[in-house]
């Protein structure tokens, strides 16, 4: 979805030239359902319309491509004015977004009529297929979004499991051993993990599944957090590798002292990675 996202940033100015062109002279008579179907007809990517009066109250049920909705009738529309800008005169247009209404990323035109306002939600992605920006395989993209819909959870799943041993772990292990560092670091080792596995679960559930906006600086920032997880994970498993070490042979400490190396390479290739990625 991000791609699309991007796509639609590069062609903004001819996206909304095509929106507005097409319905500049467009008039719109919501009760007649032989216009509102025509409407449909005459833009595959519109999924959703309705009226609203001069104070944003929504006038119109919300008319979709199969189905009437009454009951958002009354509703207040106002909250859409953050989210639109002025495209030209009379005509307003927002930026891809969530809706709430129908689940998918769609952008809204607001296109004023007298004195109410004429409300589309269009697609993106099937508006990008008609202006021949993007090729569409509709059944393809939605395999694609379950599977990385079940990847997501299932990482959480094991996220959730993972925190369940830490604790048991640490239940168990305290009758035997007692109050010691290797029975306090392990369930730390394993939460820590944990917690990268969720960071790493949450953004593919956020940018494939469910849509956050992402720019390349954020895109970046995400693999230096899951990254700093890992290596405060490593970190943890080399300080207890010493202790360990310590107390029972000094022999052996060339081993921690390996660990040790390759969590500084880590982190220095994490550095390099970082300042490269801003350089760009």
């Amino acid at each position: 979805m991000k791609n699309f996202i991007k796509i639609y940033t590069d062609n903004k100015t001819q996206i909304e030239s095509f929106l507005i062109n097409t319905l500049r002279d467009y008039k719109l008579n919501y009760e007649d359902k032989a216009q509102c179907n025509e409407a449909f007809k005459r833009l595959p990517s519109l999924e959703l319309l309705y009226v609203t009066d001069k104070t944003y109250k929504q006038i119109s049920p919300n008319i979709y491509r199969k189905e009437v909705d009454p009951q958002a009738a009354g509703k207040t529309r106002k909250y859409l004015l953050e989210k639109l800008h002025k495209s030209a005169d009379d005509f307003y247009i927002s930026d891809p977004y969530l809706s709430t209404t129908t689940g998918n990323i769609c952008i809204t035109l607001s296109k004023k009529d007298n004195d109410r306002y004429i409300f589309m939600d269009f697609t993106l992605d099937k508006l990008l297929g008609r202006l021949g920006l993007i090729e569409l395989h509709p059944e393809f993209n939605r395999f694609t979004r379950d599977i990385y819909k079940l990847i997501g959870f299932s990482l959480v799943f094991f996220t959730l499991l993972s925190m369940v041993y830490a604790f048991y772990s640490f239940v168990t292990h305290l009758p035997k051993e007692g109050f010691t560092i290797n029975t306090l670091f392990k369930p730390i080792v394993t939460i820590t993990l944990a917690l990268a596995i969720f960071d790493l679960a949450k953004t593919i559930l956020e940018r494939e599944v469910f849509f956050k906006s992402y720019g390349d600086g954020e895109h970046s920032m995400i693999l230096t957090k899951f990254s700093i997880a890992i290596i405060v994970a490593l970190s943890i498993e080399a300080l207890m590798v010493v202790f360990k070490i310590t107390l029972h042979d000094y022999t052996q400490m060339i081993h921690a002292l390996y660990l040790i190396l390759g969590v500084g390479i880590v982190i220095v290739s994490l550095g390099i990675y970082t300042f490269l990625s801003g350089k760009r």
